[in-house]
């Protein structure tokens, strides 16, 4: 029962937070959501940020399965650059319980280090990814720049999305031009 509990939890404080659009939820009501007490959800996890993080690891971990199966099926470095692009920006990503999860970790970040620790995870292979499949395409001194670009237009597309910017563009199509412009310029100096 414990991993049906466990998932219960996650689910029911993803879908808290995104209700609340804030960390400020309590043990209870997430309990209450789950069907479980909240002594239950104390046992499992500790306290709140720490349910907080299982939800976001469960977060990462569905985005990272959306990367490895776009990944999958490419078949040239463009093409994989590509599938994070088009992962990143999944209409999965964009269900407002997960937006919520996904602004209140940015947050939480600043001042947990379990969070920044998370955060840093999702930053190192979201740069690894993109580097990998840069490599072959520019030249060594163009990849920690370019893959920084990309993964801040990714990120930074995604907060503007996600908050309903107005005139906001389409996030795949605005990163997909920032990569043919990285693919097709010269060396900078």
């Amino acid at each position: 029962m414990e991993p049906i509990r466990r998932a219960a939890l996650v689910k029911a404080t993803i879908d808290e937070v995104g209700l609340a659009g804030s960390l400020e939820v309590t043990v209870s009501q997430i309990a209450k959501r789950a069907g479980v007490s909240s002594g239950l959800a104390h046992h499992y996890f500790g306290g709140k940020e720490q349910i907080f993080l299982a939800a976001m690891r469960h977060i990462l971990s569905v985005y990272g399965a959306q990367v490895r199966v776009a990944l999958s099926i490419a078949t040239t470095p463009r093409e994989r650059l590509e599938g994070i692009i088009l992962a990143s920006f999944e209409a999965s990503n964009f269900r407002s319980e997960v937006v919520g999860s996904w602004l209140n970790f940015y947050v939480l970040a600043h001042r947990s280090v379990g969070a920044k620790r998370l955060l840093s995870i999702y930053q190192r292979r979201l740069r690894s990814n993109l580097i990998h499949d840069l490599r072959p395409l520019i030249p060594e001194s163009q990849l920690e720049n370019s893959a920084q670009g990309i993964a801040a237009l990714i990120d930074g597309l995604y907060i503007r999305r996600s908050l309903g910017a107005q005139n906001t563009s389409d996030p795949i199509s605005i990163t997909k031009i920032y990569l043919a412009s990285i693919l097709n310029q010269k060396e900078v100096k």
